[in-house]
């Protein structure tokens, strides 16, 4: 018995297809477990999931409001590497639920004397 699990997109398109095909002796299980793992790793579900909402692009000003903000935030971080201050920030988040957004707010809000 040859067992053939795969998924594609909607529109006929090869590009999203993830296939499995049965090896002899392996039972149902393992055929599913694997499917399962490649689905996962080739990011069809991701991009499933994105494309369930709208998302507007983003304007020129907020892409380069974004690109200025990440600048100084690299900025900063260097220098309070340098300057030996940048491991008490980041130790300081690493307690706190944040994340690397708490570490960007802490690394713009840090006064240099």
């Amino acid at each position: 018995m040859v067992s053939n699990f795969f998924i594609q997109n909607g529109k006929g398109v090869e590009d999203n297809v993830v296939e499995v095909k049965k090896k002899e002796g392996e039972s149902l299980e393992s055929l599913l477990r694997r499917f399962s793992k490649r689905v996962q790793q080739s990011g069809v579900l991701i991009r499933a999931k994105k494309g369930r909402f709208y998302a507007r692009e983003k304007s020129r000003r907020e892409l380069h409001e974004e690109a200025a903000r990440r600048d100084l935030i690299q900025e900063k971080k260097e220098f309070l590497r340098k300057i030996g201050k940048l491991d008490e920030i980041m130790e300081s988040t690493k307690r706190s639920r944040r994340g690397r957004r708490g570490i960007a707010k802490k690394i713009l809000k840090t006064r240099v004397n």
